[in-house]
């Protein structure tokens, strides 16, 4: 069986049980180094177009049912596959596909403006319900920074506003553009701790008339305003300037337009920040399954394509952090709510919809544990002087804005 033969060939730690659709049995790897995980494929086409197209049939196998985990979840299947995968690729016809997908990138990511919308509408329209599942009351759908293990989702998306609220520099009353605002809960925290203005803009529809709804029952309405708006119609200046999960959307050949606006919108001597998902190796294509079903148009770039198009608009790259695992466990985190709530999910669409993204989720999750994947947090000025010269402004920022229950911990330590 073809599809079998791709296995035996990159399943060395763990074990795959694979039940093919004649009832044969298939094992491969080696127990003793790794979990063991035991699937059925109900279909012989999957046989060979397994083979073929292991990134998008996979998951499409998953979602229609033809492909069932007879031992363990769907996430032990994909982190068997992806601890054994790492940043490779598997077998011949797999290396020729990502050849080809990053000859065809630039076409793929043109995201026009109408192209960037429905781009946006596909994922981000879907009801708010389904996001209440598995996202913190804020709706933060973006990398948590956790400051150790045991921290639990909600205070670890508060520590990722603080903290970049911290890089900003913010200060009271300074005027502050949210590129790609989401559902508004990190422009009503900027203000909240001492923004002035703040203007968010977004894509999404249901995205912008809940944000609009929060931050008037919050009161700040008077001082943070969303629309819906595309940056590359932004106008004005701002002292401060946030995109956070954005930048995925924008596209490798849009990436020098994307700073020259931000330099454009940015005051002389103002700070920005960029936080994306990032690839720590060489450019490499967006997952072909991911591209269909969660997030057509969507790229996480390697920070080899962002640095030259920042320099091209001629700005400093004043700090880079990268933040390993801490999206791995972000994504654990929604992953197991999604399960708890998984009955509601089905009820909202349907069964198909909830294979779907429960594989979304295993997916990505095993995609930073392995894969290369990590998130970036990438400040920038136009001025050589704006940033102190040391990162203790970090640290400083953060201790005067302690996390529910820090100061108390610091107490006791100190008494």
């Amino acid at each position: 069986m073809f599809f079998a033969s791709l296995m035996r060939q990159l399943i060395k730690r763990g074990e795959l049980t694979l039940i093919d659709a004649q009832g044969g049995v298939h094992t491969v790897g080696n127990p003793a180094t790794g979990p063991k995980v035991a699937i059925r494929l109900r279909d012989p086409v999957l046989h060979f177009s397994l083979f073929f197209n292991p990134r998008l049939r996979l998951g499409e196998a998953y979602m229609d049912g033809l492909l069932t985990v007879e031992n363990g979840r769907v996430y032990d299947l994909l982190d068997l596959i992806a601890r054994n995968l790492g940043e490779g690729t598997v077998g011949w016809f797999d290396r020729w596909k990502i050849r080809a997908a990053m000859l065809w990138r630039r076409v793929r990511q043109a995201n026009r403006r109408p192209q960037s919308r429905r781009n946006v509408a596909h994922h981000y329209d879907l009801s708010g319900a389904l996001y209440d599942l598995f996202l913190d009351a804020d709706r933060q759908y973006s990398c948590a920074y956790f400051l150790d293990p045991q921290m639990d989702l909600e205070t670890a998306q508060l520590a990722k506003k603080r903290h970049i609220a911290a890089k900003l520099l913010l200060r009271p009353g300074d005027s502050v553009l949210d590129v790609g605002s989401g559902w508004g809960g990190l422009a009503a925290y900027l203000s909240e701790v001492g923004a002035g203005e703040v203007t968010g803009i977004t894509l999404s529809q249901e995205q912008l008339a809940h944000a609009q709804r929060m931050i008037k029952e919050q009161g700040f309405d008077s001082k943070v305003k969303f629309h819906l708006r595309d940056y590359r119609e932004q106008t004005g200046r701002f002292d401060r300037i946030v995109s956070v999960g954005m930048f995925e959307h924008v596209g490798v050949p849009n990436y020098e337009t994307f700073f020259r606006k931000i330099g454009e919108l940015l005051a002389d001597d103002g700070v920005a920040l960029i936080h994306t998902i990032a690839h720590r190796g060489p450019p490499f294509p967006t997952n072909a399954w991911i591209q269909k079903y969660i997030f057509p148009g969507g790229y996480t770039p390697s920070l080899s394509e962002m640095l030259p198009a920042i320099e091209a608009a001629g700005l400093w790259v004043t700090d880079i952090e990268i933040l390993r695992l801490h999206y791995a466990e972000t994504l654990r985190h929604w992953r197991q709510r999604f399960l708890a709530n998984r009955e509601r999910a089905a009820r909202l669409y349907d069964e198909r919809f909830c294979r779907m993204w429960e594989f979304y989720l295993a997916g990505c999750e095993a995609a930073f544990r392995y894969q290369g994947q990590m998130v970036a947090q990438i400040q920038i000025a136009k001025s050589i002087d704006t940033v102190p010269l040391d990162r203790d402004y970090i640290a400083a920022w953060e201790s005067a804005h302690p996390l529910p229950g820090q100061a108390e911990k610091k107490r006791l330590r100190l008494a």
